[in-house]
């Protein structure tokens, strides 16, 4: 029997129909009322359709006006105009970091890639990290000089009334604090022990609002050594995760899928792969990806985590705890485990002390440290300290507090506790926030001392032990702004600047550590030539396991998981947001979520049967613990259970980020079972969703195509056997084109990509794509070249999921060219469907005729409309806007263009050099921000490329093959580890 695929739930019941109707009443809705907001009649109407059949002609032959430029008085010398310039530096924020690569033209970044050179993210990058250059041009929410209580004031005058209070406090006997994130930089840490020593009364507090110190200490617990281990998920054939979304937001998700795609690609000379167990509540980007996913409640994730840990300890003769059925059969878990000894990888995303350290021992059973966890190169990271920012709120409270001061830190906003923590802050005479934009926190503070955005930085920073990166800014600050570091060394009276400090450190710390360099200053430009040094130190963990706490551990567990309640809720991290920190970033907001497909909001999912047992619907509101929050029925999410997405409802984030969703922080509570629903009710209110998951249909065809390994391994073209029958009756009317230079084509692995959706940020911030907002992605007129489908298939509750990257398929009988009348959209000589922006007269001919439904019609226009008051409608956030490609105007149809501008600057480079162009030299956007590498780009007709062997891969597909329009982007079928 076919499997059956479907992208809603409205698709599994037996009467539905594809909203035909509703597609072309909403066209009529917009030409009526909205595309012009001017009557029209139908004289007008006629007059026009008359002059569309020349008007592409007549328009193509005028001459745009002379323009005049005013050239450089003074050219520097290493500038040429419209010659970009590469500057390798480090996207870091708190726990988050990313080796990058900034484009910059003229003097203003305009894009971030990965650096290939940093072994730990392996070239990659994630949404968040390619939509930080937009935030550097926020010119609504930056701060643009200091303020003292709301009012501009200087630099000098601030510092001076700082370090008059750090000596006042001293001679007081007064506290001051610096609260700051998990600091990745060593030059930073000894900077402030610097202060500290001039200031002794200052106190050093590392709060993270989504913290991973819990595993920090459970090692500190099991192992004597407070340290993070590194995930070698590319050394694991066996992967079993409890609630650890490490595709998506877990500790180091660039790096870690980058890792994970090693393990599941498959060939004909590489038939095997790494098995994916998956527990959590809600679906999140990884448990999508896992080979088997179990939905469970939070509570009975700890149970199983018990029952495990005895199971393993059953056999292998260790300690058995008495624990509570978990319901699951853990047995032959614990079988598969120990059979896989040195090549498991056990890993658990709860905040959960005691589960934390069951999951240590797990894997010293499973002898995983020294293989799939590198106890020697581990971590620098989760070093957060919620019981030491618990008692600095306790000493702001007595009035022993004279100052505190905020770096990267929003406890207003993300603290569960922060109607607590705002009058502790009103208690404090002198507060600081250094927000680079405006965030909840600094509203409250007394100064706000802007820092520089990261692109405006210098710095240095080790993610991990024996791996160190550099940041240096890719343009002078834009606003009177000021490191945070430099304001430190003002205060410390250390008459330097920080780039002068980091080199120095350098000299002194890590220059002498390395052996390839004899000569200081050729060490230091090369250093931040490749934006990585690589160096031989550790900072081990002995595994040797102390085996007190996990007895311990599992008393307290058992006592937790008694007072569990029957309905639980999850909070989990966004992907796009996070913790709030990017709620201002239009990009992210319009970026559907990876699951949902929902833009411009968060929700509480719960399950169909939970729906069904209490009459819920889609955009219901409900309130859980409190709280009004609207709601949505997610197949995959566990029975009795109620996920939330962190990081929206801000108040003051700026114009995209501010009344956004619910702020999902005021669930959690410092309790030991905080994720009880007390009561939740149904308000009777409604909701609507902008969700873009079926604005588009291809009718239920093999889109999808998949099968299991056993079967691949006997069968190559398991899942894929109806491509011969397609092949064999391949008919067209059309003579075959050759190509006889180039003809481009690219590679969709489909167990690599993840559904992460860093491709679909990295092609709009290429081809200057639009933001349209909420209403209009409700109105079906999303701009975005690239999306991301996401099939569901099998049981409602429990789904199989695939992620299914499209884009326009460049098909070489293209069914969307011969119904043009202008003749707008054409074929190359090198096989790329491409558009003459000024040709198109918006028949919309072409979307009507795209099977794939790729193509997207400028409705408005979005620049300089404040009707879109987004990065397009502000002179600053319009420099963001890459100058190699148009921005399309009102009534042009835009689409994929293979980032033409990339292969054309690929081509001359090559030419140039009077050489042929090498396999992977040219990548469009999309797949060269991949973390995982599934998008692979190239030559067909260079034999030896990449693209042209996978084309040949008996996995390939290309969709709807029965058209036979033969798409030059090609599919590999998904192949899972699992039982038939």
């Amino acid at each position: 029997m076919e499997k059956k695929y479907w992208q809603s739930i409205e698709e599994t019941r037996a009467d539905y129909k594809p909203p035909a109707e509703e597609k072309e009443s909403s066209m009529i809705e917009i030409l009526a009322n909205e595309a012009n907001e001017k009557s029209s009649s139908r004289r007008d109407f006629l007059k026009w359709c008359g002059i569309s059949f020349f008007s592409a002609t007549v328009i193509s032959a005028c001459e745009n006006p002379v323009k005049k430029a005013i050239p450089y008085l003074h050219q520097p010398e290493t500038l040429v105009p419209g010659k970009a310039h590469w500057y390798a530096s480090s996207f870091v924020d708190g726990n988050r970091f990313c080796s990058v690569l900034v484009k910059s033209r003229d003097g203003r970044p305009i894009k971030i890639e990965g650096n290939d050179l940093c072994k730990f993210t392996g070239g990659g990058t994630n949404a968040i990290t390619q939509a930080s250059v937009l935030s550097l041009y926020d010119d609504g929410a930056r701060y643009k000089y200091p303020m003292k209580n709301g009012e501009k004031t200087s630099w000098e005058r601030a510092d001076q009334e700082i370090k008059d209070t750090l000596r006042e406090a001293e001679e007081n006997g007064k506290k001051c604090y610096l609260v700051t994130p998990t600091l990745l930089s060593q030059s930073t840490v000894e900077l402030i022990n610097n202060l500290q020593v001039k200031y002794p009364s200052l106190e050093l507090i590392t709060w993270d609002a989504l913290d991973y110190n819990s595993i920090r200490k459970a090692h500190q617990q099991s192992f004597a050594t407070a340290a993070i281990p590194d995930y070698r998920f590319d050394k694991a054939d066996l992967i079993v995760s409890f609630s650890a979304d490490f595709l998506g937001t877990w500790l180091s998700p660039v790096s870690f899928a980058h890792r994970y795609a090693q393990t599941r690609r498959v060939s004909e000379e590489k038939p095997h792969m790494s098995r994916h167990i998956h527990f959590e509540a809600g679906m999140s980007v990884t448990g999508s990806n896992a080979d088997e996913r179990i939905a469970v409640k939070p509570s009975t994730e700890l149970d199983i985590i018990m029952e495990l840990y005895n199971e393993m300890a059953a056999i292998t003769g260790n300690q058995v705890i008495s624990s509570p059925s978990a319901g699951y059969d853990t047995k032959a878990l614990a079988e598969e485990i120990l059979a896989n000894k040195g090549k498991t990888l056990v890993v658990c995303g709860h905040d959960n002390l005691q589960a934390q350290i069951l999951i240590n021992a797990i894997n010293h059973m499973a002898e995983a440290y020294g293989n799939t966890l590198d106890n020697r190169k581990t971590l620098n990271m989760g070093h957060g300290d919620k019981e030491a920012f618990a008692q600095m709120i306790k000493e702001m409270e007595t009035g022993n507090t004279e100052l505190v001061m905020f770096y990267k830190t929003n406890p207003v906003y993300n603290h569960p506790e922060a109607e607590h923590f705002k009058a502790a802050l009103a208690n404090v005479p002198l507060s600081i926030s250094f927000a680079t934009a405006k965030d909840e926190t600094a509203n409250m503070c007394t100064y706000i001392l802007p820092d520089n955005h990261y692109l405006e930085s210098w710095g240095e920073f080790m993610p991990v032990w024996g791996t160190h990166t550099f940041m240096q800014p890719a343009m002078h600050p834009i606003f009177n702004t000021r490191q945070f570091q430099s304001s430190l060394l003002a205060w410390a009276e250390m008459n330097t600047d920080y780039h002068t400090y980091i080199k120095q450190y350098a000299e002194r710390v890590l220059f002498p550590k390395q052996n390839e360099y004899t000569d200081y200053q050729q060490f230091w430009v090369n250093s931040l030539q490749a934006g990585v040094l690589e160096i031989d130190e550790i900072m081990a963990i002995n595994p040797v396991l102390q085996r007190q706490a996990i007895s311990d551990a599992v008393v307290q567990l058992k006592r937790q998981t008694a007072q569990a309640a029957e309905v639980q809720f999850s909070v989990t991290e966004n992907v796009k947001v996070s913790d709030g920190a990017y709620a201002n970033n239009p990009w992210l907001q319009e970026l559907p979520d990876p699951i949902t497909k929902i833009s411009w909001d968060n929700f509480a999912a719960v399950s169909p049967r939970f729906a069904q047992e209490n009459n819920l619907y889609d955009g219901d509101i409900i309130r859980i613990n409190g709280m009004d929050i609207p709601m949505i029925i997610q197949p995959g999410q566990a029975y009795n259970t109620i996920s939330v997405a962190l990081g929206y409802g801000r108040e003051n984030a700026g114009k995209a980020g501010e009344n956004v969703g619910v702020n999902a922080f005021r669930l959690i509570n410092d309790k030991p079972f905080s994720w009880n629903v007390e009561n939740w009710e149904k308000t009777g209110k409604k909701y609507e969703f902008a969700r873009s998951q079926t604005h588009h249909s291809m009718e239920g065809r093999h889109i999808v195509r998949e099968s299991i390994l056993e079967k691949y391994q006997t069968n190559p073209k398991a899942g894929n056997e109806i491509r011969d029958y397609h092949l064999k009756h391949m008919v067209t009317l059309y003579p075959e084109k050759e190509y006889k230079g180039h003809h481009w084509a690219l590679m969709v692995d489909l167990n690599a990509c993840n559904g992460c959706s860093t491709c679909v940020i990295a092609c709009q911030a290429e081809n200057n794509t639009p933001v349209v907002g909420k209403q209009e992605v409700k109105n079906r007129r999303i701009m975005h070249w690239m999306r991301i489908d996401r099939y569901y298939t099998g049981d409602i509750d429990n789904p199989g999921v695939v992620h299914q990257p499209l884009m326009c398929q460049h098909c070489d009988h293209a069914p969307c060219e011969n119904v043009c009348p202008v003749a707008a959209t054409n074929h190359s000589h090198e096989g790329i469907n491409q558009m003459a922006y000024n040709r198109c007269v918006g028949t919309k001919y072409c979307i009507n005729n795209c099977p794939y439904k790729v193509r997207r019609f400028n409705w408005f226009r979005y620049a300089m409309n404040e009707r879109f008051n987004f990065n397009m409608n502000s002179e600053l956030g319009r420099m963001v806007l890459n100058p190699d490609v148009t921005v399309r105007e009102r009534g042009v149809v835009e689409k994929c263009s293979f980032c033409i501008q990339r292969i054309q600057d690929g081509k001359l480079k090559a030419k140039n050099e009077r050489r042929k162009l090498k396999d992977g030299e040219i990548s469009p956007a999309c797949a060269q921000a991949c973390p995982s590498n599934a998008l692979v780009f190239g030559d067909l007709n260079d034999p030896h490329s990449r693209v042209a062997k996978l084309i040949k891969d008996p996995r390939n597909y290309h969709l709807l093959e029965e058209l036979h329009i033969l798409p030059t982007v090609g599919y590999l079928t998904k192949i899972r580890n699992k039982k038939g």
